[in-house]
C-alpha cells in the first residue's frame, strides 16, 4: 500500500506480539517512525531492531506497565523525544479474563478496566495535545464482544463496551481539534493468545487444536480466523488521509460474525 503516511510519528500500544505488533509493522512499511509500547522489555527491544533493520524507519521501544496511572505520559514523552512530533495513536494493549461469570472475582474486573479502558483513556489524554497540535488520529482497538456478548466473556464485553462509547464521545471532541477517532472491532485473529486458548481447550476434553479452532468457526459461522496484519491494515488506513471522511466510527473485523445492526 502506499497511504501517504511517510514521515508520520506513531505509538502503538501492545506492540510486542499479536494485533499490536502487526500494527507496528504495517505503520512502519508506509514509513511511519513507531514507538511501541507493552510490559514485555525484551519483546520490544527486539521488535524495534526488527522493524528498523526490515523498513528503515526508526523506532523506539518504551517498556511500561500501561495499568498504572503515571505510564501512558511517559510513552508520550518519549514519542514526541524521539520523533518531534505524534500524529498517531494506536491503543491495542489490554488483554481481560475470559471464564464462567460466577469465577470472575472483583480482581479480575478490576485489571480488566486497569489495562484495557483506563489504559486507552489516559493514552489519549496523554497524546492529545500532540495529536491536536498535528491534526492527527486516534485508533482504538477494540473487539467484537463489545457488540456480541457472550456469558464466558463478560469482562471483556463490558470494557469494550465502554470503549465504544469512549471513543464516540472523543470522536466529538475530536471535530473541534481536527483530532480523528475511530476503533476497529476484531474477531478471532490467529494471534499466540488464541492459539493458547484453543490448546488449552484441547488439553481440556481430549481434542486438537485444529478440531477446537473448527469448532469455535462452525460455531459463529465465520470460514476462518482473521490474520493480525489484516487488522493492521485497516489501522493504517484509518490512519491516512484517505479516510478522513470516516470519524466517530467502529469497524468490525470479524469475517462476519457480528450480525447484529
Amino acid at each position: 500500500m502506499n497511504l501517504g503516511l511517510k514521515g508520520r510519528s506513531a505509538i502503538v500500544t501492545g506492540a510486542s506480539r499479536g494485533i499490536g505488533k502487526a500494527i507496528a509493522h504495517v505503520l512502519a512499511e508506509e514509513g511511519v517512525r513507531v514507538a511501541l509500547a507493552s510490559r514485555d522489555g525484551v519483546s520490544l527491544q527486539n521488535g524495534a531492531r526488527e522493524i528498523e533493520s526490515r523498513y528503515g524507519v526508526e523506532a523506539l521501544a518504551v517498556p511500561v506497565d500501561l495499568s498504572l496511572p503515571e505510564t501512558p505520559a511517559v510513552v508520550v514523552e518519549a514519542a514526541v523525544a524521539a520523533f518531534g512530533k505524534l500524529d498517531i495513536l494506536v491503543n491495542c494493549a489490554g488483554a481481560t479474563k475470559r471464564g464462567d461469570f460466577f469465577d470472575l472475582t472483583d480482581e479480575d474486573w478490576t485489571d480488566g478496566f486497569a489495562l484495557k479502558f483506563f489504559g486507552y483513556v489516559r493514552m489519549t489524554r496523554a497524546a492529545w495535545p500532540h495529536l491536536k497540535a498535528a491534526g492527527g488520529s486516534v485508533i482504538n482497538i477494540v473487539g467484537v464482544a463489545s457488540r456480541t456478548p457472550t456469558g464466558d466473556h463478560a469482562i471483556a464485553g463490558s470494557v469494550n463496551s465502554a470503549l465504544l462509547n469512549f471513543g464516540k464521545a472523543m470522536a466529538d471532541i475530536g471535530r473541534r481539534d481536527s483530532v480523528r477517532v475511530n476503533s476497529i472491532n476484531p474477531g478471532y485473529i490467529q494471534t499466540d493468545r488464541l492459539m493458547d486458548r484453543l490448546r488449552s481447550v484441547a488439553a481440556k476434553t481430549g481434542s486438537t487444536p485444529e478440531n477446537v479452532g473448527r469448532d469455535i468457526l462452525n460455531g459463529i459461522g465465520v470460514r476462518r480466523f482473521g490474520e493480525p496484519v489484516e487488522i493492521g491494515r485497516i489501522t493504517a488506513f484509518l490512519a491516512s488521509d484517505l479516510s478522513a471522511y470516516i470519524e466517530g466510527a467502529s469497524l468490525d473485523v470479524d469475517g462476519g460474525w457480528t450480525r447484529g445492526l
